[in-house]
């Protein structure tokens, strides 16, 4: 059977991946347990508990750890944590295309669990097509990743609709776990909230009797999960949009891509031109068609 081999220590991805990390530097190593509360009508004694992502750090400590970031890699420096469009902490990484972000934002949630214990984590996509990608990509890098970081546990999979019970399992599993949807999934509720109520099509908001009558989202909000948005200019360009993501109760967001159109405390920029020098994306030529002028033919 054929193996895909990969070059893990490349300096550009340590340089991304530390450029996270380091943000959270003082972060206390736990693991922080709660009881999963139930919000359905007709309540329910439970002994559940789920694992929780738990910040310790203020607003000030982090910018004191993202300016020094800045710093190393010559960005501009950051004036406050929290944007006017966002109240929770975003963190921008600008890669250029080809140089394989799925790689370094996966690889950036195991450091994270490793060195700080953040164990729910959640990657926003823009579609269908997208979000299959990033599935296939986390399935041929699992055992690259295992050889690696061989103590810890992790589990990835698409968010189904029509499966309330992964909510649930996403909040009670102690290893680390990723879930993967496309923006549409849920953005619709919250672009006309009566109508989807209404037609319970967003089933990620509606009642289940699987979950004791509980909603999906009310699991994964209570697990403040870290939300990783994949080409945000493509995810989080609206209000609604915007207001959606926070529905899901993020910790933190951090955000790839090669186009930003909001950078939100730009921690690591790969220039197009860094990557063709570090032969990371290969290079392009146009070459135009040319008229060539001549009143006796026709021409192009």
């Amino acid at each position: 059977m054929l193996k895909l081999k990969f070059d893990w220590n490349q300096e550009y991805q340590n340089q991304a991946i530390n450029s996270i990390v380091d943000v959270f530097d003082w972060q206390t190593y736990r693991n922080s347990k709660f009881t999963i509360a139930r919000t359905s009508r007709v309540m329910q004694m439970t002994n559940e508990h789920g694992i929780w992502n738990k910040l310790e750090l203020d607003n000030e400590d982090l910018l004191e750890n993202v300016i020094k970031i800045q710093d190393k890699n010559n960005l501009a420096r950051t004036k406050t944590i929290i944007d006017d469009n966002y109240k929770i902490p975003n963190f921008t990484i600008e890669m250029e295309t080809g140089t394989w972000k799925t790689y370094v934002y996966t690889k950036t949630v195991l450091e994270l669990y490793k060195k700080y214990w953040f164990s729910k984590y959640i990657i926003v996509v823009p579609s269908v097509a997208i979000r299959e990608w990033v599935f296939k990509s986390l399935e041929i890098t699992g055992d690259h990743f295992s050889s690696i970081y061989d103590w810890i546990k992790f589990n990835f999979f698409k968010y189904n609709s029509s499966k309330p019970t992964q909510a649930r399992d996403f909040a009670e599993s102690d290893s680390i776990e990723i879930m993967i949807i496309n923006i549409d999934a849920f953005r619709k509720w919250v672009e006309d909230e009566a109508k989807w109520k209404e037609t319970k099509s967003n089933l990620i908001f509606r009642e289940s009797d699987k979950l004791q009558g509980n909603r999906p989202i009310d699991f994964i909000t209570q697990t403040n999960p870290i939300v990783i948005i994949d080409e945000p200019q493509s995810v989080d360009n609206t209000p609604k949009s915007k207001e959606a993501i926070h529905t899901l109760n993020p910790l933190f967001i951090l955000r790839y891509s090669a186009t930003h159109k909001e950078k939100y405390n730009l921690l690591y920029r790969l220039w197009p031109v860094e990557a063709y020098e570090e032969k990371l994306v290969k290079k392009i030529e146009v070459l135009p068609v040319l008229a060539e002028w001549d009143n006796n033919t026709p021409y192009i």
